[in-house]
């Protein structure tokens, strides 16, 4: 009884395909034991031990060109070398793989808040918020793409941040991204009047500033300055050609509601 297998056996055993096998094959990093009568290639267990590292080299990202050096020549010094590079490498993809489930968990809260509310104004509870500068500009002046490409430092992942405008009543607004503490510029913690509305034009947001105002007036708010206009262009995603804009105001209010009413 031979104690070989065919390459259909070998294929199985390894959960790969004959194709591989073959490729393998012909860049000369794994022969068969030998060719049998019938011309079958037949493998013996040290082709099963030698797939096996080609296998795990391919998964630590070895190309198949470089594998037989590896094979024949490594130490296993060069060895512990490449598997400590590889798991820095892997490290690096679960870290980005995190943020990126952190942000997806983020848009879709943010918008089913958005949804969720009925009355477009509420009162929410913000904890002490850090703001990193990002660019000034007049507050006659338009956001422009010419104005971010020739003004605006560079911030990694920029549209996927709350980007905060504060208006504190001069001639410049100062736009901030969310940061570490100290930042340049913090929010108190503090019940802060909101409402959350979608803008097709920047006249519309003049005419929902003036309402804020308005309605905070008329439930006998005090406003404390500055106004914050947050941006969340990510949920523009649900929206089209509008953009997500929320209003937030620091405020004294005239009753006793409980922190986090309305959120």
């Amino acid at each position: 009884m031979k104690s070989e297998i065919t390459i259909s056996e070998l294929a199985k055993l390894m959960n790969v395909s004959v194709h591989q096998i073959r490729y393998f094959e012909e860049k000369g990093v794994l022969l068969p034991a030998y060719l049998d009568n019938n011309q079958y290639r037949m493998y013996s267990m040290d082709q099963v031990y030698q797939l096996a590292h080609i296998l795990l080299l391919r998964k630590l990202g070895v190309p198949v060109q470089s594998i037989k050096e590896c094979m024949t020549s490594y130490s296993a010094d060069q060895y512990g070398q490449l598997l400590n590079r590889s798991l820095r490498e892997i490290n690096t993809e679960l870290l980005r793989l995190q943020e990126l489930q952190h942000f997806i968990t983020k848009v879709l809260h943010e918008q089913k808040n958005f949804q969720s509310h009925t009355n477009p104004y509420q009162i929410k509870w913000r904890d002490t918020t850090y703001l990193a500068r990002w660019l000034e500009m007049d507050s006659q002046t338009k956001l422009s793409a010419k104005l971010l490409a020739e003004r605006a430092k560079s911030v990694p992942n920029l549209f996927e941040s709350d980007i905060h405008y504060i208006e504190d009543g001069s001639s410049t607004i100062t736009l901030y991204t969310e940061t570490e503490a100290p930042g340049d510029f913090s929010l108190p913690s503090g019940k802060y009047l909101s409402t959350q509305r979608l803008i097709n034009e920047d006249d519309e947001l003049e005419q929902v500033i003036e309402q804020f105002y308005a309605y905070a007036a008329a439930q006998s708010y005090v406003i404390q300055e500055p106004l914050i206009l947050i941006e969340r262009s990510y949920l523009s995603l649900f929206s089209q050609s509008q953009l997500h804009y929320e209003l937030q105001a620091l405020i004294e209010p005239h009753t006793n509601s409980e922190r986090g009413n309305g959120t």
